[in-house]
């Protein structure tokens, strides 16, 4: 019998690209499929209109726990998850499904408070709910939503489009949700055994919310559409500023060069990195769930970049035989690896 290969030998995305190697798409609607955060449709020939869609499943267990996730903030994260994908894609998020596994310790009660964080982010965002399906489950909660959007055929932002010489931007900043698990996780450690246990968030609270309720960067998508720039590549920042970056480079043909001291990080990540006495920079690079937009646009736009708020130029792209590079502040050269979490 042949050896077999334990999934974590490949991780989640060589997991995907073996199931996927070799698939074929039969339907002419479809114009890209596996490889961006949602595949692209065009249902009617003469339309400028594209149809996005994304799926993101959560485990109990294995993205989030019970013990200090409330379920209404879970709901509300679930949902926007997907929305951030559409906006990576440089579209807009129209309407969502979601199928939830259950176990029987969960009462009509706890799937209204998750229903409760859905609604809400659906609401915020103007995203319809539209259906679903829920069945039972031996192992905790499981949530699975489709997020389905619209984007113009000309705006729709692929990972592939990255060119030698394009400037690489982020929005917000990063490490921030990363730190904010381990506030959680450190709380939750403390309160063993203690059945009165008050949590201490004092001076943490961006970080815990960052973890807990993340947004949507809408505004930046809306911003580029207002200063007339469509990103050569995009992607949101789920898994970490260094396993993001490869996936746009490997896409695109491309290398890149990333500056230490342009990442963006939040003063309560420096502070919490401090106390913790972790690499500041390992954890904006690696530590995900920040769902900013990381994107590439041509130099001709760098003045138009510099006007952005909320928006920090970090590198450039370059010949892919250049390899992916992180310039430390004494200009030291990192080859980047994709540490990213994992949940495979």
């Amino acid at each position: 019998m042949a050896e077999e290969t334990e999934i974590s030998q490949l991780g989640e995305f060589g997991l995907i690209d073996r199931l996927t190697s070799g698939t074929k798409t039969e339907d002419p609607s479809t114009l890209t499929a596996v490889g961006d955060d949602a595949a692209v449709m065009q249902y009617v020939a003469d339309n400028d209109t594209r149809v996005l869609v994304t799926t993101d499943m959560l485990l109990e267990g294995v993205h989030f726990d019970l013990t200090y996730v409330p379920l209404k903030h879970l709901g509300y994260k679930a949902a926007v998850v997907n929305f951030s994908d559409i906006y990576a894609m440089n579209g807009t998020p129209r309407q969502i499904t979601v199928g939830l596994g259950v176990s029987k310790r969960f009462t009509v009660e706890h799937l209204e408070a998750l229903y409760e964080g859905i609604k809400l982010a659906c609401g915020i965002y103007g995203v319809d709910l539209v259906g679903g399906d829920t069945t039972s489950s031996r192992s905790g909660l499981v949530i699975s939503i489709t997020c389905l959007g619209t984007a113009k055929a000309s705006d729709v932002t692929l990972r592939s489009g990255a060119k030698d010489t394009d400037l690489i931007c982020v929005s917000g900043d990063l490490g921030a949700a990363y730190m904010g698990l381990q506030v959680l996780e450190r709380e939750k450690t403390a309160s063993a055994g203690q059945s009165d246990f008050i949590p201490d968030f004092a001076g943490k609270e961006y970080l815990v919310e960052r973890q807990l309720k993340p947004e949507a960067r809408r505004d930046i998508v809306k911003d580029l559409h207002e200063a007339g720039i469509v990103p050569t590549s995009m992607i949101d920042v789920s898994d970490g500023l260094s396993s993001e970056l490869l996936h746009i480079c490997k896409a695109s043909g491309v290398g890149c060069r990333v500056y230490e001291d342009r990442i963006p990080i939040d003063y309560q990540t420096a502070v919490m990195a401090e106390e913790l006495n972790m690499n500041l920079v390992t954890a904006a690079l690696n530590g995900g769930e920040d769902y900013e937009l990381l994107f590439t646009v041509p130099l001709t736009d760098l003045q138009k970049i510099e006007k952005m708020k909320g928006v920090k130029l970090i590198g450039h792209i370059t010949r892919q035989e250049l390899g992916c590079v992180l310039v430390g502040r004494n200009d030291e050269e990192i080859q980047l690896k994709a540490q990213g979490f994992t949940h495979l």
